[in-house]
């Protein structure tokens, strides 16, 4: 493992980095989400740094401002842009054979990829990006996310057994079905911006959805599910923890990067 860590300005403070090197000519920048440090949940971060960088393509990944080990204060990930284009900056001066960079960002990391119109990246891949206003993060799921549950109960002869023999609440059951009919809300503002940032973006653009998780789905939601751009991983939490679950994701990168 080649692996470095390093220091780079933005506005004044110090942020943290660390590359994952190889000899590769496109490179991969790992935009955090939430308030997660670099490593990621459960190093999930790191180990996605190293076996994308033993594919022959180096990775940069970085703790935002306030976050982690680097300095500044936490403004969140719709001021992250300011950190996003330093890491770029710093990526390529650390890795000056580079001539094209992809950034991939899960959750929030996505939607601040998407505001910000790439930030300076030359491909994004967008997972399960976070639609939800601030406001709204407690609110009840999508009516797309009430529907993909209760198909995926069909689907499981187990819940069926339960409903035929008395084993479901009938009320809860009727008051979820009149929700599944609802339409799907107007695309919230935070959702519009996204559409109007990634509008202005001309590189290559992956958008990859876990089909279990709830911020995925309030994503469809508000997304035109036509989109060539878009692929969705059925069954896949968050965090692709699956082993079947993490081979696809990380195909789907290898693809971005060899631009395929």
């Amino acid at each position: 493992m080649n692996r470095k860590h390093l220091v780079f300005a933005c506005e004044g403070a110090q942020l943290a980095g660390t590359l994952d090197d190889a000899e590769g000519e496109t490179g991969l920048l790992l935009v955090t989400g939430g308030n997660e440090t670099r490593a990621g949940a459960f190093s999930g971060q790191a180990a996605l740094a190293d076996g994308i960088a033993r594919a022959g393509y180096p990775v940069f990944r970085f703790d935002r401002r306030g976050v982690g080990d680097s300095e500044g204060y936490n403004t969140g990930f719709r001021h992250s842009q300011h950190d996003i284009a330093a890491a770029l900056r710093a990526f390529r001066g650390a890795c000056p054979g580079l001539s094209r960079v992809a950034a991939l960002g899960n959750c929030d990391a996505a939607s601040a990829l998407m505001v910000a119109g790439g930030a300076g990246a030359d491909a994004l891949i967008l997972s399960n990006p976070w639609t939800y206003e601030d406001d709204a993060a407690d609110a009840p799921p999508p009516p797309e996310a009430i529907r993909a549950r209760y198909l995926q109960k069909l689907k499981n002869p187990r819940e069926v057994l339960r409903l035929l023999t008395g084993g479901v609440d009938l009320r809860k059951l009727v008051g979820g079905l009149f929700e599944a009919t609802r339409r799907n809300p107007a695309p919230s503002g935070l959702a519009g911006e996204m559409a109007q940032g990634l509008a202005g973006f001309r590189g290559r653009t992956a958008i990859l959805v876990a089909g279990a998780d709830r911020t995925g789905q309030a994503f469809l939601a508000s997304w035109d599910r036509g989109d060539e751009r878009l692929a969705i991983c059925e069954n896949a939490d968050h965090a692709y923890s699956g082993t079947a679950h993490q081979a696809w994701l990380l195909e789907r990168i290898l693809a971005v990067l060899a631009d395929k």
